[in-house]
């Protein structure tokens, strides 16, 4: 069979098979399109989910009348012009693919005008055959209208789901760019019916923060209240946005929104770091909710990966994992018993209802009487001869910065059924699984101390031959100096071969093997590896779980109270080891409202 030169509609189609998967690629390209057109309005129509119509019509900059003909070629773009302007893109669109591809497998019609000019102008493209400009009143800026997506295409278009669904991915890419770009106004409809309204920046009413208004819009109120900020700069790179606390998790990866420059991408080894950041805190199976912006210098990271632009390759992969990690390790290394995520207003204020100060008598000691009463209990009394406290409860003085001195998880009234520790607080009640906040305070202070100690090594009396593949020998001879720091030194023996001399003391006794084949693997495909530290971890939390006070044992007040202060003073109490909560909080509105005081 001879070579031949492919039609340029046939060539456009096959380039559309990667650009243009569903309708909610094609609104992502055209939108894109729009932003870096400087739009601060966009409003975007559709049809049967996008596969009727889609009409994007934005206030940008507009397209000349003479470029109409050459915006519907393929490769021809006013992003980038030279090879130093593909090695360091600051925009979101730079292939010049999106519009040939799209009007390629759509009936397409583009209008525009630019600031300046007398009158717009018109070009209409059917299934990849452009016609003639002709001219058109249009304000300033752009309108794309798609019809009939994949008309020319059937075997494309019986890949397409139901309209609700195709619907869906639409949304849900508009909600990563509303959270991306709360600057720009998003006015989208369906059916002719407006669906949904994105406000700007200059909308916004009330005082209320930006970046609070579009994650309560987003990601809902429940995201909202426990997001943690993070904002942290180092490496020529910074790190900010928002984080939930472990607490609020998810059965599934569906509230994890990453950019990079501005750019909504999926990054294996970002996503690896955050889940190393988060594997202390939360529950086996389950996925933490995020919103990140890295930001780093453009020539840093290649978005040339794929035509949809979805990843990114990093030019320092390490030094991002490294960074990210640390970053989030250091936020979430925050989240203490008693403390809440930084508060965040309301978009609709609940409607607060009058009522009196209740007048409860008290049961135990009453909130202003507990300072003192606290102080009396550790007070040294002559002739006691009961028991002291474990150990483990050390009395800790109150936290200076409590408002009238009561500590955040206040002061213990009661013990429940063996399990629970009652504690009133300035706000309400308190509630602490106590094996829970033991467990979480021994396996602290166990980590802390083998950190304070180094990492110890032990040799070993026979060297050990271990069988590998020739690519994880490569790895280990590269990297031998990592192994060394986690414990592991390591000799090439042959092709397929290592030996392995000293292993990390503390892991003796486990399969060491198993261990090294899997920190290879990590550093092969991460360039990093915690696998030492994590299955050390495991080690120590199960130390902690065992030694840590069981229920059915009954504890004495200044025992609980000491407890207590421990879990304000520990790293990560808010859970134990295994990402269970260790407390809980109810307001006395909320203890009010469950006997409807007030009414």
């Amino acid at each position: 069979m001879s070579i031949r030169r492919l039609p340029d509609v046939l060539i456009n189609q096959i380039a559309a098979g990667e650009v243009v998967e569903r309708p909610a690629s094609v609104v992502k390209e055209l939108v894109e399109n729009a932003l870096d057109a400087g739009a601060q309005r966009i409003d975007i129509e559709l049809e049967e989910g996008g596969v009727r119509l889609i009409r994007i019509r934005d206030d940008g900059g507009g397209i000349d009348a003479a470029e109409l003909p050459l915006a519907v070629q393929r490769h021809a773009t006013s992003k980038i012009a030279s090879i130093d302007d593909l090695e360091a893109v600051a925009t979101l669109g730079f292939r010049g693919e999106a519009l040939p591809s799209v009007a390629s497998v759509s009936r397409f019609r583009l209008s525009s005008r630019r600031d300046g000019s007398g009158h717009g102008a018109m070009l209409q493209v059917e299934g990849g055959r452009v016609g003639e400009v002709a001219p058109h009143p249009h304000p300033q800026g752009t309108t794309v209208e798609v019809r009939d997506l994949f008309y020319n295409v059937p075997a494309r278009r019986k890949f397409l789901r139901a309209e609700r669904t195709e619907l869906s991915h639409i949304e849900e890419w508009l909600r990563s760019l509303a959270l991306a770009r709360p600057d720009v106004e998003l006015r989208v409809s369906h059916n002719g019916k407006p669906s949904r309204r994105w406000k700007s920046e200059g909308q916004l009413q009330n005082g209320m923060g930006l970046g609070d208004v579009r994650l309560h819009e987003a990601l809902g109120e429940d995201f909202a209240r426990n997001a943690l900020r993070v904002d942290h700069a180092g490496a020529g790179m910074r790190l900010h946005g928002w984080i939930a606390q472990p607490s609020y998790n998810r059965a599934s990866a569906d509230q994890q929104y990453l950019y990079v420059n501005g750019r909504s991408v999926r990054d294996r080894n970002v996503s690896h770091a955050v889940r190393q950041a988060f594997a202390d805190v939360l529950f086996h199976g389950r996925h933490p909710a995020y919103v990140l912006f890295l930001e780093l210098d453009p020539r840093g990271v290649d978005v040339n990966v794929h035509p949809a632009k979805h990843e990114v390759r990093f030019r320092e992969s390490r030094l991002v994992h490294d960074f990210v990690y640390r970053t989030l390790h250091a936020a979430l290394a925050e989240t203490r018993a008693g403390s809440a995520a930084m508060p965040m207003p309301q978009q609709h204020p609940a409607q607060a209802w009058s009522m009196p100060a209740p007048q409860q008598s008290a049961m135990g000691l009453r909130v202003s009487d507990a300072p003192a009463a606290y102080a009396a209990l550790y007070a040294p009394r002559e002739g006691d001869a009961s028991p002291a406290p474990a150990e483990s409860f050390a009395a800790m003085p109150t936290p200076d910065d409590a408002p009238g001195g009561m500590p955040p998880l206040g002061f213990a009234i009661a013990q429940l059924h063996g399990i629970y520790i009652l504690a009133e607080n300035a706000d309400g009640l308190i509630v602490v699984d106590m094996h829970a906040a033991h467990e979480r305070i021994g396996y602290e202070k166990l980590k802390a101390a083998h950190d304070g100690a180094g990492l110890r090594t032990q040799p070993l009396l026979v060297p050990a031959g271990i069988a590998v593949s020739e690519r994880e020998a490569e790895i280990a001879e590269r990297e031998a100096e990592t192994l060394a720091q986690l414990g592991f030194e390591v000799q090439r023996g042959g092709p397929q071969s290592l030996l392995l001399r000293s292993v990390p003391a503390l892991l003796a006794q486990g399969d060491v093997e198993a261990l090294l084949r899997d920190v290879l693997a990590d550093l092969r495909e991460h360039g990093a590896t915690r696998r030492v530290a994590e299955t050390r971890d495991e080690l120590l939390a199960t130390m902690a779980c065992h030694g840590a006070v069981r229920a059915n044992r009954r504890l004495s007040v200044p025992e609980m109270n000491a407890l207590l202060r421990e879990m304000e003073a520990t790293e990560r109490s808010g859970q134990c080891n295994h990402g269970r909560p260790t407390w809980t909080r109810f307001n006395l509105a909320e203890i009010d409202r469950w006997f409807l005081r007030g009414r």
